[in-house]
């Protein structure tokens, strides 16, 4: 979908999406299930190395991977950018944090929203957990968020 809307004679503002639907394989589908059952899935590579989220190929040497390991629900932020205005689509409707978070248990790191409430509450380093959607359908926003640790 594409809309339009003018600023000023011969400008204009776009907003450009692609909506697209994907059929989810066995690595991408058990994955989701997981999700839906509050588990985190991760593949393991033949150096064993742990890919979250699963990658049903090593993505340094093309070799196929079908060895599926849980990892925890909770992790370390590793990197991490302040969103002031949420947009529409955003998973939330208030300032967040995107971060990239290395889960127990994982080697990579997976990008999600992190609710701190302010930016000089988080940091690189921090520890966090996942905040659950109330009713999970196996889907990536089953993951509501991550936030603090030890946040009441």
């Amino acid at each position: 979908m594409c809309s339009t809307s003018a600023v000023t004679p011969g400008e204009s503002t776009y907003t450009l999406e692609l909506p697209y639907r994907r059929s989810v394989g066995p690595v991408v589908g058990a994955f989701l299930t997981a999700l839906r059952d509050g588990r985190v899935l991760g593949s393991r590579t033949p150096d064993g190395r742990v890919i979250v989220p699963p990658l049903e190929y090593d993505p340094e040497t093309g070799d196929a991977l079908d060895e599926l390991v849980q990892v925890g629900t909770s992790g370390t932020v590793r990197h991490w950018c302040w969103v002031a205005e949420p947009l529409r689509r955003h998973p939330l409707d208030r300032p967040f944090a995107w971060a990239l978070v290395q889960l127990d248990g994982a080697d990579t790191a997976l990008l999600h929203a992190l609710d701190a409430g302010d930016p000089d509450r988080v940091s690189a380093g921090m520890r966090v957990r996942v905040r659950w959607r109330e009713e999970r359908e196996g889907h990536i926003a089953d993951i509501a968020c991550f936030e603090p640790e030890g946040r009441p």
